[in-house]
C-alpha cells in the first residue's frame, strides 16, 4: 500500500519514521504521489530503482528539494510542503554500508540525501554472511558510490556479520535485517 501524509514537518517525519496517511480515496492518493514523484524526477521509477538511483549522488548532485529516508518497511520522502511513504520490497531489507578509516557519523535510518561517507569511489572487498546458516550471502568486489556508501538488497530477518577489507585494512560489523534494523551502517571501521 500506498500512502501520501497530510503536510508534517520534515524533521518529524524523518526523526519519528511515522505519517498519518487516509487512504480513503485511492485515485486521488496515485495522483498526489504521481504528482510528487514527478516533480522530483523520479516518475516510471519503482522503489528499489529509487533507492539506487539517489544513493549513488553525491556532492552536487544530490537533491536539495527534499529528503529521502530508508526505513526497513518504508521509503521516506518530504519536500516541506508533502509527505510520502512508499511500501518497500516485502522480501528484501536495504542495508547501505559506509565503511571508515578516520571519520565516520552516527545514523540508523539511511538518508540518501544528506548521509556522507568518508570513502567515496573506492573499491572494496565485502562479505556478508548470514549467522545462523553460515551461508555467504555477498562476497564481491565493489565500488563505493559518491557519497561513500555501497548498498546490499538482503534477505529479511537475517542476523549477520559484514566484513569489508579496503587497502590492506579490513573490519567487520554485525547487523539484523529485521523489522527495526538499521538501514544505515556507518560503525565498520578500517584498520
Amino acid at each position: 500500500m500506498k500512502r501520501l501524509a497530510a503536510t508534517i514537518p520534515a524533521l518529524v517525519l524523518i526523526l519519528a519514521g511515522c505519517s498519518t496517511a487516509d487512504t480513503s480515496d485511492e485515485q486521488s492518493v496515485e495522483g498526489a504521489e504521481g504528482e510528487f514523484l514527478a516533480a522530483h524526477g523520479l516518475d516510471g521509477m519503482e522503489v528499489p530503482e529509487m533507492i539506487d538511483h539517489l544513493d549513488r549522488l553525491g556532492g552536487q548532485e544530490r537533491p536539495t528539494s527534499y529528503m529521502a529516508s530508508i526505513r526497513s518497511e518504508e521509503l521516506l520522502f518530504s519536500d516541506g510542503e508533502q509527505d510520502l511513504a512508499l511500501d518497500m520490497p516485502d522480501d528484501l531489507f536495504y542495508l547501505s554500508v559506509a565503511p571508515y578509516v578516520n571519520q565516520t557519523h552516527d545514523c540508523y535510518y539511511h538518508s540518501l540525501t544528506t548521509c556522507q561517507g568518508e570513502l567515496t569511489g573506492q573499491d572494496i572487498q565485502v562479505r556478508i554472511l548470514d549467522q545462523a546458516s553460515g551461508e555467504e550471502l555477498v562476497n564481491d568486489e565493489v565500488t563505493t558510490f559518491d557519497n561513500g556508501f555501497a548498498g546490499f538488497w538482503l534477505p529479511r530477518d537475517v542476523e549477520g556479520t559484514i566484513e569489508i577489507t579496503y587497502d590492506g585494512l579490513t573490519g567487520t560489523s554485525d547487523f539484523s535485517t529485521a523489522d527495526d534494523g538499521a538501514t544505515c551502517l556507518t560503525d565498520l571501521r578500517l584498520a
